[in-house]
């Protein structure tokens, strides 16, 4: 089956044409999406200062025409046919599962005016501008103007989506970046994991023993770098025929399609691993992207199926695969061969245990894996502040600096290391940062089942052999797009539904053993 035209037998011929007519739009659809999308990567990656304004009244452009598509009376006349015929959407087939999600994404589309999605498009844009210099001088005064438009923006988009009864304003925008995620759901994850976490985290610090920090300490020049961490997402699988590596403020994943997908990472002079770690995520990102159908692009069946989801996949990258011992097993001598002299005097044992090293700190993207879910506990409270008019964007540097110190034990020196650190605000992009935690709880979920399908998966890593877990993850995950919500994939592919179990077992399992705890 392509997907771009209805073969099943149990469709009447209102129905084919119905659905091919829909298709055709959607793509069309897609196709401005994309023009979007390349030009946000063009805008933190290549465009001149001088261009901001002019960018932000394109995404405007593109906003409007996209939602005037997507509202279109008649795709809601052509998902009626369909939907009518009660045999082709009992079927259970990827078809009528398009149909399901176009019928989704018209519901949300509709509920939102076209004013506002406009608005929302250039104003982000202006915004991510203005965040990256706020960042850059440490200015959360010069960014707190752009954050005050953006959440009140926000909250707009949410009571026009439609706040579910009993919930809250934050669940309405979730539910576009996780399909049925509320606060409530996130919170009975998130509050016993807290406390699972910080038991760990304090048997740690309590080990007798830990690994070293020099390698990370150790400065290596920034084009070797960037070498090193082509020549390793290479490697697992990241196709360069169909993607790029280029450098950002923030390390993202974008592109139009699977056969054009834009990562970016950042570098260090002082730390290899920030680096490396950053590019493996990405690339996850990417490899994901790269892994939906073709034949499906502009379509629910050719998108993925949620953030969390999308998440699991840079996460199983970054951590399973690339601080596995295994990894390094086969790293070591490509490090070494890129850095020379410099690398030399490293071990193995080193660069494993400089992979693992468990630190509280500022940073959320160069956090270790037992704290880094602390950082998206204090962005998912805060953002929930924010959305039910809580916490005045104001006050948000206090709050922020006040949880990093209760929750990781740090002093946040300055806004830099604080709450300008991360993009997602400056987007427009509220509702997001669970789908990290969720998409690391996934990534240990789905590595457990990998590796019972796949017979020496982990011994094949220090042979450079990464191919048998990219090709599974296409299968069990990437190929099927849309298809099915995220907790019945999750359940298809491991076969329980989704907990912290096997994410906790597996980081103590690592850990422990590291820190003779």
């Amino acid at each position: 089956m392509t997907h771009a035209t209805l073969h099943s037998s149990t469709a009447s011929t209102a129905t084919r044409e119905a659905y091919e007519l829909l298709l055709t739009h959607t793509r069309e659809g897609g196709l401005v999406g994309g023009v979007g999308s390349i030009l946000g990567w063009d805008q933190e990656t290549m465009m001149p200062p001088g261009g901001v304004d002019y960018r932000g009244k394109q995404f405007a452009l593109l906003a409007r025409i996209g939602h005037q598509m997507a509202t279109n009376p008649r795709v809601d006349g052509w998902l009626a046919v369909c939907e009518g015929d009660r045999a082709f959407m009992e079927a259970g087939s990827a078809e009528s599962a398009q149909i399901r999600e176009l019928r989704r994404d018209f519901t949300h589309a509709t509920r939102l005016p076209e004013t506002l999605v406009t608005e929302l498009a250039e104003v982000s844009s202006k915004a991510q501008h203005e965040w990256a210099l706020a960042r850059k001088a440490s200015d959360f005064a010069r960014f707190r103007p752009w954050l005050e438009k953006l959440v009140t923006l926000n909250r707009s988009k949410a009571a026009c989506l439609g706040i579910p009864a009993g919930g809250e304003p934050w669940d309405a925008l979730a539910d576009l970046y996780e399909p049925e995620c509320t606060a409530a759901s996130v919170t009975q994850v998130f509050v016993p994991l807290r406390e699972q976490l910080r038991t760990l985290l304090r048997d740690l610090a309590a080990g007798s023993k830990k690994p070293s920090n020099r390698f990370n300490e150790t400065a290596m020049p920034i084009d070797a770098q960037m070498a090193f961490a082509r020549k390793v997402v290479q490697a697992i699988g990241f196709d360069f025929q169909r993607g790029r590596l280029d450098t950002s403020t923030h390390p993202f994943c974008g592109g139009s399609h699977c056969n054009d997908v834009r990562m970016t990472t950042r570098f260090t002079e002082t730390c290899v691993n920030d680096a490396l770690g950053s590019t493996m995520h990405e690339a996850g990102h990417g490899m994901y992207e790269q892994g939906l159908p073709a034949s499906a692009i502009g379509t629910p069946l050719g998108t993925a199926v949620s953030l969390g989801i999308h998440e699991s996949q840079s996460r199983l990258w970054e951590n399973q695969v690339g601080r596995s011992m295994a990894f390094w097993t086969w790293c070591e001598p490509h490090l070494k061969n890129t850095f020379g002299a410099a690398a030399h005097s490293f071990t193995l044992e080193d660069l494993y245990g400089a992979a693992n090293i468990v630190e509280p700190g500022f940073i959320r993207v160069d956090a270790d894996e037992a704290t880094y879910n602390m950082h998206v506990m204090v962005r998912f409270e805060l953002e929930r502040l924010l959305m039910d008019g809580s916490l005045d964007p104001c006050d948000l540097p206090r709050e922020w600096n006040r949880r990093y110190q209760e929750y990781l034990g740090v002093t946040v020196p300055d806004d830099r290391r604080g709450c300008l650190q991360d993009v997602h605000w400056s987007m427009g992009a509220f509702g997001y940062f669970p789908t990290y935690t969720l998409g690391t709880l996934y990534s240990a979920q789905f590595f457990d089942a990998a590796k019972r399908a796949i017979p020496g998966l982990e011994e094949g890593f220090a042979k450079g052999e990464f191919k048998p877990l990219l090709d599974w993850l296409n299968r069990e995950i990437h190929t099927h797009g849309r298809r099915y919500r995220p907790a019945e994939l999750c359940e298809r592919v491991t076969g329980s539904r989704l907990s912290s179990e096997c994410y906790l077992r597996y980081l103590s399992g690592k850990l422990r053993p590291l820190y003779g705890a």
